[in-house]
């Protein structure tokens, strides 16, 4: 009879005590910190015999695999020149593609506008941003895309008569706009460095 006394208060001590702990409470899911680097940057080296030049970030290097985006295959393969502009610590590529004009450059920009304008299914909002260089005949027009899009920032640049340049960057891994967002707005400071020293050689 004690025995069972005992058994009933340690049951009930027992309900008390677990009873007044707090709720469990989910905490928000944590990403892995990246440590980016200081923006520095260098001309973009002669010996490459681009029709363009531009401002290039230390921490990148030049690239032009045969391995593209698939919806940036049919304006690379139809170009002259292209190059990659990758990002291995950020596992980012910009890839770049180049054409000449032939009285054919509203073709070739809603071409490059539709590519863009693909990615709606998934993106939030897409905004666009008008650059304008008289001095240097460089004009173009920069888009973000918000949410998990494959590709976060494009951008199109063109003299309006014989050069047109284009650009997309997209990070390899699975898109979630949460995740990438410190390497983005890192990288999209480098895009507007690019695009503000971007000059034409012919």
């Amino acid at each position: 009879m004690i025995i069972s006394k005992y058994k009933y208060l340690l049951l009930t001590f027992s309900f008390f005590l677990f009873s007044c702990a707090p709720a469990p409470v989910p905490k928000p899911y944590g990403y892995f910190r990246i440590d980016v680097p200081q923006h520095a940057y260098h001309s973009l080296r002669d010996t490459l015999d681009l029709p363009y030049t531009f401002d290039l970030p230390v921490y990148a290097t030049i690239g032009n695999s045969n391995i593209e985006m698939i919806e940036q295959k049919k304006l690379i393969t139809s170009g002259e020149k292209w190059i990659n502009i990758e990002f291995p610590k950020l596992n980012a590529t910009i890839y770049c593609s180049y054409k000449s004009l032939h009285n054919n450059l509203y073709e070739i920009s809603e071409e490059a506008r539709q590519i863009v304008y693909r990615h709606s299914v998934r993106a939030n909002a897409i905004s666009e941003q008008r650059y304008e260089n008289p001095d240097n005949h460089v004009f173009g027009i920069l888009y973000n895309l918000k949410g998990n899009t494959a590709s976060t920032t494009q951008f199109v640049l063109t003299d309006s008569v014989r050069n047109f340049f284009r650009a997309a960057v997209y990070f390899n891994n699975v898109p979630n706009s949460d995740s990438i967002a410190p390497m983005r707005d890192f990288i999209n400071i480098d895009v507007r460095h690019i695009i503000e020293t971007f000059r034409w050689k012919r």
